[in-house]
């Protein structure tokens, strides 16, 4: 590299150390099963998926994990980005009782999480928990692994899927495809909610 180009590098850039790295994932909202057969909706952004595996990131103090480990199955749920304040109205609430003292100074707990968001639940085919009517895209999934994540507070679980049910809407007629034309996830970028702009292009694998 010329000293031209190194200087151009290091007066773009800084050092700088943000509270968190939501650098830009869609929101999924996880349904789960809880002890008294009642369902538990949980909101989160730290999810990757490859093939038909869907890796997620649950906080240790959220009501999802030990459901989890109980019941070894959830739906995750896709939202649109028109369902950001639906989204929102739940990130308070905790269907952990009592509140863990870690959360008990900005979170209440709600047994009944889809009244308390306005969203409805919809009876999911391979596993107990509902999906949630008014999210686009719907997969069904049981858990393959669940183990501590390296920084502690969390855990990182390993989820297959079984199933998947797309809105008529969002999808190519006629095939298996999402149609990304019309289908727009919400996504949590720093803390903050955003939908998806204009189509930039297509790689050479798209199939549509």
């Amino acid at each position: 590299m010329s000293v031209q180009s190194t200087q151009l590098a290091t007066s773009a850039h800084r050092t700088i150390t943000p509270s968190v790295l939501y650098f830009g994932t869609p929101v999924v909202l996880v349904t789960t099963t809880n002890p008294d057969g009642s369902a538990n909706i949980t909101p989160m952004s730290s999810a990757w998926s490859l093939g038909s595996t869907v890796v997620l990131g649950l906080s240790d103090t959220g009501q999802a994990v030990p459901n989890l480990e109980r019941e070894r199955e959830c739906v995750l749920n896709l939202p649109s980005a028109d369902l950001w304040e639906s989204v929102e109205r739940l990130a308070p609430l905790t269907g952990r009782h009592p509140v863990p003292d870690a959360k008990a100074d900005r979170y209440r707990h709600e047994p009944d999480k889809f009244g308390a968001s306005g969203l409805t639940p919809l009876p999911a085919e391979t596993v107990r928990p509902p999906r949630v009517a008014e999210c686009p895209l719907h997969l069904e999934a049981e858990v393959v692994s669940i183990r501590p994540g390296t920084e502690g507070g969390f855990r990182i679980v390993e989820t297959l899927v079984r199933r998947v049910h797309a809105a008529d809407d969002i999808t190519v007629p006629g095939t298996n495809h999402v149609d990304t034309r019309r289908w727009h996830p919400l996504l949590y970028v720093f803390r903050h909610y955003f939908g998806t702009g204009r189509r930039l292009g297509r790689t050479f694998k798209a199939e549509t």
